[in-house]
């Protein structure tokens, strides 16, 4: 399949702080019932975001989801361990938000976004007080949320990852990017 039609996306991820981007097949994402579980026995704010378990989609619903599709990008960062990480994070996840609205503009109508990682739009989740969330058109669920196994996906896809031992590492985030 010709896809050269979603080269100038990777491009732009490049430009925008990303390490690497590669167009991929979604049947290579891999989606598993114990992801999920690190969340929920794993994560300091598991069930309180919008976005995270058990809000957000089943590893079935994202499997379904994946098979509705024939292209995607994984988008890779690396965080070096540095004072302004967070930033770096919370800048490359609205970049991806940004892409995906830009991706939709093109005529890719089935334009979606898995991010990497808590919701960082808000600093407290409207699911706190029982009130919608502030950033319903931007909030998407995180790869990990959705049951994907990140660390086998990026595997299958040519990507290095490993375990961090220490927060001073440098940290690996992907965020994956359905097209059609």
């Amino acid at each position: 399949m010709d896809n050269t039609d979603l080269e100038k996306y990777c491009a732009f991820g490049k430009e925008h702080g990303v390490t690497d981007a590669k167009i991929i097949h979604p049947s290579t994402v891999v989606t598993a019932a114990w992801v999920r579980w690190k969340c929920r026995y794993g994560c300091p704010v598991y069930g309180e975001r919008y976005t995270c378990p058990p809000d957000s989609p089943t590893h079935q619903q994202t499997r379904e989801i994946l098979d509705c599709y024939n292209r995607a990008i994984l988008f890779h960062q690396e965080q070096p361990a540095l004072p302004e990480r967070s930033k770096i994070g919370k800048d490359f996840l609205n970049r991806m938000i940004e892409l995906e609205g830009e991706i939709f503009k093109d005529g890719y109508y089935k334009a979606f976004v898995f991010l990497a990682g808590p919701c960082h739009l808000c600093k407290e989740c409207a699911k706190s007080k029982g009130l919608p969330c502030n950033f319903g058109g931007k909030a998407r669920p995180c790869m990990e949320s959705s049951g994907i196994d990140v660390f086998q996906t990026a595997r299958n896809n040519g990507f290095q990852i490993v375990s961090l031992r220490e927060k001073s590492e440098t940290r690996n985030i992907f965020s994956l990017m359905l097209i059609d």
